[in-house]
């Protein structure tokens, strides 16, 4: 059995959805003849693969002639598998793209253009919508959800130890306002709770507080956007709660990566993606979460806020037989309602703001907070453009997070730390 084979069948083992009817498949622009296998690439956990597994059932029930071969892993795995995918030429049909992987596998002519695909429909985006989700012009992905960035605090503790948080778009709603509320939480809450984890490393919240800087994270020619000055303040402002016994030390929270089931009962803030709410809030069912756009800075940038855009795409390879079936799929994906009914909102917002509105009824509690601040941000004259991140940056994160760490531990300087990282992630992409 070759390489190819063995996937579809290892992946086939854990979940295939097939069609319960016999015949041709259709769509609105002609049929394709016999039955169509579709390998699609994801990643995530255990309840992830149920999840998407009622949502490639319920695309089956309509597609008659269809099989969609899941090929899952977590988000690690899920990444080494693809790089040794792509050098043997055997990327899935359909399959999500990492962030830090968009560029990178633009670059190696991955993607397959989607605009001229009849059987996924565009007409629910605006010009604006799909020029944003363009890649140096081509539209050749498409947003599988929309996150932004958020902080997160657990009403229930707020309530009990008497603390009231500032209008989230309001003049009160500043970086320093929130460092002392934290540090005043954590001093007399009278719980021993603290004001939240040491989180130095968590990606969108430090763009936003560039952004607001008047820097990026990735410019639109593919480089470092922001500098050593506006790195190190970010880092500054973590080591001025950390110092204040504000944030959960390295030993209560176990490191950087820490287990958000283990800590959640521990702090009255997080900060972090507004998606996370969807699968965190489960794991304390007894608390009520709420999220609040990101503090602004005194003289913010004008065009601070940005989404972010987990993305999906259909292979270059795909045998040209089955593409109007993975245009279908992909249309099911962002255009019917019934696939975040199956699956619900881990990956955030779908893009399609019908579609958002249809889901609307369904929606969990936590469901609806992070829609609510995705539409408020959406709507906010402060929305600006986002630059992906370039080819040879798929371990910034991963450096990001080490040096954090460093700091936390003291062995380096929010400056040093700050020098480190842009040297280093400089020279990934001088090797790219």
């Amino acid at each position: 059995m070759d390489r190819r084979a063995l996937l579809k069948a290892g992946a086939a083992g854990l979940v295939t959805a097939t069609a319960a009817a016999c015949g041709v498949g259709r769509d609105d622009s002609g049929t394709w003849n016999g039955h169509t296998s579709l390998r699609y690439g994801f990643w995530g956990d255990n309840i992830r693969l149920k999840t998407y597994s009622r949502g490639f059932d319920a695309y089956a029930r309509g597609h008659g002639t269809v099989t969609v071969v899941p090929e899952f892993a977590d988000y690690t795995a899920s990444q080494e598998r693809m790089t040794t995918m792509i050098a043997a030429h055997d990327v899935p049909d359909v399959f999500w793209i990492a962030s830090p992987q968009v560029l990178t596998y633009e670059k190696n002519d991955l993607f397959h253009p989607l605009d001229e695909i009849p059987t996924l429909h565009l007409d629910d985006y605006s010009k604006e919508q799909l020029d944003s989700f363009r890649l140096n012009g081509a539209l050749n992905t498409i947003p599988l959800g929309v996150y932004v960035s958020a902080i997160r605090y657990n009403e229930d503790f707020a309530r009990q130890d008497g603390v009231t948080f500032p209008d989230g778009e309001g003049p009160g709603w500043t970086w320093d306002k929130l460092a002392e509320l934290l540090i005043d939480y954590t001093r007399h809450n009278g719980h021993g709770r603290k004001g939240l984890p040491y989180r130095s490393d968590i990606d969108l919240v430090f763009e936003s507080w560039l952004r607001q800087r008047g820097e990026q994270l990735w410019t639109r020619d593919g480089r470092i956007g922001f500098t050593e000055d506006g790195l190190a303040s970010w880092f500054d402002w973590w080591e001025r709660l950390r110092k204040a016994g504000a944030t959960l030390t390295m030993s209560e929270q176990e490191g950087m990566a820490f287990d958000w089931a283990t800590v959640g009962g521990k702090v009255l803030v997080n900060v972090g993606d507004s998606n996370h709410i969807v699968d965190e809030g489960k794991m304390f069912p007894q608390y009520r979460f709420r999220q609040r756009p990101a503090p602004v800075a005194p003289g913010a940038a004008p065009h601070h806020k940005f989404q972010y855009y987990p993305r999906l795409t259909i292979s270059r390879e795909i045998d040209r037989a089955s593409l109007k079936a993975a245009g279908s799929l992909i249309d099911f994906n962002v255009n019917n309602v019934a696939m975040p009914r199956a699956t619900g909102l881990s990956m955030g917002a779908p893009p399609n703001r019908r579609v958002v509105e249809a889901y609307r009824p369904h929606a969990t509690r936590d469901e609806l907070e992070m829609l609510n601040l995705v539409r408020g941000d959406q709507e906010s004259p402060a929305m600006g453009t986002r630059y992906e991140a370039p080819a040879g940056s798929n371990t910034w994160r991963d450096t990001m997070t080490e040096i954090a760490g460093n700091i936390a531990l003291g062995s380096t300087s929010t400056t040093a730390g700050a020098r480190e990282m842009i040297d280093r992630i400089h020279q990934d992409l001088e090797r790219a």
